[in-house]
Order: structure tokens, then sequence, then C-alpha cells
């Protein structure tokens, strides 16, 4: 007879102990701020849809897009522009990444614009030439440029690489301005060694 009187005893136990269980309670992720990105991190993420479109791709032209959505680190920028090359199709075709959509019909993520026709003259690349960073380019360029860096703390860092026919190599020009025509200084790192290679006024 005990034990059928302790049964009960045992249930309301259980469900005492159930009823202290803690609940668990839904917390949000907290959303991420967009982040810039390196040059050759967009190169890549790039050259994976410039694969899809042409297996014989090659990168023309890198250039970065400075966004006042995107807070830029040096090196780095929230979106990237690059044009690739197909000997197999005579075209070129351009893709876009961004962090975040963006006037100027910047889109966020990776996209690709219309096929153009390929110049006989272009000069292409293999994506194995780019080597260097341009995070590790802006740093050479600052080291040789430490003077104007101090003059002008707040400039604009822009960035382009391309294979370059005076330095018969691939090369970024880290460019202190928004572009190549407005800026009163620039610098040539070598894309694939690293090495700096001159300093353009």
């Amino acid at each position: 007879m005990q034990i059928f009187r302790m049964v009960p005893l045992i249930g309301l136990a259980l469900l005492a102990g159930c009823g202290d269980a803690p609940k668990k309670v839904a917390t949000k992720e907290p959303v991420k701020a967009p982040e810039a990105v390196t040059g050759q991190w967009a190169f890549f993420h790039m050259y994976v849809g410039a694969r899809a479109w042409a297996a014989d791709a090659r990168g023309v032209k890198l250039t970065s897009i400075n966004l006042a959505e995107v807070k830029g680190t040096p090196g780095k920028s929230g979106a990237w522009q690059v044009t690739f090359a197909s000997a197999s199709r005579q075209a070129t075709k351009t893709f876009t990444y961004s962090a975040v959509d963006a006037p100027g019909n910047i889109r966020q993520g990776t996209f690709g614009d219309k096929e153009d026709g390929l110049n006989p003259r272009t000069k292409s690349f293999p994506m194995a030439a780019l080597k260097i960073d341009s995070d590790a380019a802006f740093k050479t360029a600052a080291e040789k440029t430490a003077e104007y860096l101090k003059k002008h703390p707040n400039v604009t860092v822009s960035f382009l690489l391309e294979a370059s026919e005076r330095h018969n190599t691939v090369a970024w020009r880290v460019i202190y301005g928004e572009s190549v025509g407005t800026s009163a200084e620039s610098v040539f790192v070598d894309a694939t060694s690293g090495q700096y290679l001159e300093t353009r006024h």
C-alpha cells in the first residue's frame, strides 16, 4: 500500500521540477554593419561569375568604388568593379561587387553588365598574377609617401589594378584622390611581388 501512495508523490515532484526549468527567450542577432573588403577578395569573388560567363576569363582592370554608406579602411572599399576579357568570346564583361545598395545603379552583392567587344590591344592578366592585396599595396605606398599623407591625413584613397606596359607587370595604382584625373599623387606597386615601382605626381 505504501508503494501506491508514493507514486502520486513522485509524479508531483517531477511536475514541480519541470515547472522550474528556465524558459529560453528568443533573441535577435544584431544586424552587422556593411563591411569594406580588399581588392583581391572582391576580384576572386567576381572571378567566379566571370568563369561562368567564359572559362578563359582574364582580368583587365579592377577599380575601387568609395561609398558613403560603407566606412572604408586603408586598402579596403565598399564596392569594386572589374572588367574581364575572353579571347574565345572576343568580348569583355564588367562585374561589380558592393556591400550595399547605393546610388549610381549599384546593387548589393555581385552582378554583371552586358558584353562589349574585345579590343585587340586590350591587355589582360591571369588571376594568379594578383598575389599582393590592396591593403598591402596601400601600406607600401604609405611608406613611400609619408610626408604627403602627413600633410593630407583625410585624403580619399582609390585603387586601380591593371597590366602596366610602363612597368611590364600587373600593378596596383594607389591613388590619392577620387580618380587618376583628379589625383595630385599616386603610387605604383607590383601586384605580384609587392615591390614599389614609382610615385607619380
